[in-house]
Order: C-alpha cells, then structure tokens, then sequence
C-alpha cells in the first residue's frame, strides 16, 4: 500500500491512496463478511473508510447501515481505531422520510444548514462510535444555504475537535472556489476534500453537470497547496462504474454511455491483457498515476474482490502505457 497526505491549510494527517467504500455494508453485504473485508484492508496496509448517513436507506436499510457496521467493528478492534481516518457524509438523507429523493426539484434533501450539520455530524459520532470525524463531507451542495452558514458549521466542527477536514460531493467547482474565499473571510478551516464521480471514462458533453471531477477541478486541485491556496484532495467515488470495465451486462450510467467510452472499455481491456492485469486494476492504476492524483474509493462485496483491487497500489504504468490509454 502506498499513502499520500490529506492538507487543507489546517489539519494534515496521511491515508492509503486506496479508500475502502462502505456503501452496501449491513444489508447486501453480510456484517461478517464488512467485517472480513475491513480487516483484510487494514492488514494490507489500508487505512482511510469512506460512508455516509444515508447508504443503504434504498436497498432496505435505515441509512446509518453501514457507518453501524463500522462501529461495531472498531468496536471490536479497539486497536484499529489508530489505524485507520474514516470520512462520512450529511446533508443527502430524506429531509421528509415520507417523500422520495430526487436529483430535480423538490429534491427533499435534509441540505447543509448549520442545524442539519451539527445534528448530524453528532448522530454520525454516535453511530460510529467515535469521538471525531477525520472527513466530513457535504454528501450535496445546497444552494438554498448561504455558504457562510455552511461553511461556518463545518468550521465550528472542527474548531471544537470533532471533525478534522471539511469537504464537499456533488459540486460545480465555483461553488468550492466561493466556499474556500468564505472560510478565509470568516477564518474557518475551508473545505479539504472533494468527493466526486471520476473514472477512467468520461461522461457525454451537458450544459450543467456538477458531480463529475472536471478537468478544470483536477486543475484547480492541483494549484493548491502553496502559501494563500491551502491544499485540496479530490476523491473519485464509482471509479469503477459498478463492474463495466470487467462485465458486458452492466449498463453504462450517468452521462458515461456514449461511443468514446465504450472505445476505452475496450481499449483497457486489451492493455490489462497484454501486462497481465485485470481491467480494474488498470482502471485504478490509470487514476493514481494521473497528472492529478486522485485517491479512488473502491467497494467490494468480497475478500476477493478487494484482494483484486489492492493489486491496483502499487501498479505504476509506463509514459507508453498512459499514452495509449489516454489516446482512446
């Protein structure tokens, strides 16, 4: 395992380039075997868990499924706690559990006011069974929320020690650009990291399309860091679209269904072949190696299946080998 540091200007701590996703954890995925694949992660050198307060509310769960799971885990490997960051999101549960969610108005977010961010960042503590929070993202931005109001919860957090980096999913890039010009004029930490949709393929050209790591993101990311621009990390969440690199059932979702991706599909799975990887592991390798390192969050329903994506760690591919598949 490989690791890279998490800076945003205020806190700093270092997590595995691999983020153990947690999604289904609780319900399509027994809590013996969360538990078999948590322990198989850190043996193998991974320390950074990724969930949220509403995973599972559509498969059957209650939502806090997962970051339960991971509760009772550490809870029953007292010594894990040191070993491993774990982020966890707010602001994408049902604001009126009676309604449906929607990615169009009304879209019953709980939202990102100072009320929602507080009360839920200490039911998250709870569940988890922690006393901070080392991530907090905003799981959506909230447009209808003034960003010092948002900005400004997110920063009390972390003054008071119970969250260590702010972050942001599902955001146009100005809106992160604005957030941070906020926490420098109200003197908060900003925002550290940004959870968005990025894969080795690319989503078919829209007018609005806020939940893709744009390039002009990866960009922006990359400008951080220095004196004046505290440091920002970008995590990609699906970077593996659920198994199409691998499976020719699976559909291809959000935007990515268009005649250039399936040209990289096929061009990543010729490439695996002939270095005797797998596609995913290619997939993965092609994101941590990029001009702009981003860290994947990675789910497995299996000990296997994450024993395949570790491998993707310490794969470093060629001038040649980025080339060709930047060529696709």
């Amino acid at each position: 395992m490989r690791y890279r540091t998490l800076d945003n200007g205020h806190t700093s701590f270092e997590v595995s380039t691999l983020c153990l996703g947690t999604m289904f954890m609780g319900t399509r995925t027994d809590e013996t075997t969360s538990f078999a694949i948590l322990d198989r992660f850190v043996e193998a050198g991974g320390t950074f868990l990724d969930t949220a307060n509403n995973y599972n509310a559509w498969v059957g769960g209650h939502g806090r499924d997962s970051e339960d799971v991971i509760g009772r885990w550490l809870a029953a490997r007292p010594e894990a706690r040191d070993r491993v960051r774990i982020a966890t999101k707010l602001g994408a549960a049902k604001k009126d559990p009676d309604l449906p969610l929607a990615n169009t108005p009304p879209t019953n977010f709980q939202g990102l006011s100072a009320e929602v961010i507080d009360r839920e960042a200490r039911e998250s503590l709870r569940h988890l069974g922690i006393d901070h929070i080392d991530v907090l993202y905003g799981h959506v931005d909230d447009r209808e929320t003034p960003l010092d109001e948002t900005v400004g919860a997110f920063g009390k957090l972390v003054d008071e020690g119970a969250v260590g980096i702010p972050g942001i999913s599902n955001v146009a890039l100005w809106r992160v650009v604005e957030a941070r010009e906020v926490a420098r004029r109200l003197g908060v930490a900003p925002y550290g990291a940004v959870q968005q949709s990025y894969s080795y393929m690319y989503p078919a050209p829209q007018p609005i399309r806020t939940n893709w790591a744009s390039p002009e993101l990866l960009d922006y990311a990359r400008s951080t860091g220095v004196d004046g621009r505290p440091g920002l990390t970008v995590m990609a969440y699906s970077p593996l679209h659920q198994g199409v690199f691998v499976r020719d059932d699976k559909p291809l979702r959000d935007g990515a269904d268009n005649p250039a991706s399936r040209e990289r599909i096929r061009v990543l799975r010729q490439v695996a072949g002939e270095l005797g990887v797998t596609p995913n592991q290619l997939a993965l390798a092609w994101l941590l190696g990029g001009e702009v390192p981003v860290v994947p969050v990675i789910g497995a329903s299996s000990v296997e299946q994450l024993d395949e994506l570790l491998g993707a760690a310490e794969l470093d591919l060629d001038d040649e080998t980025r080339d060709r598949l930047n060529a696709a």
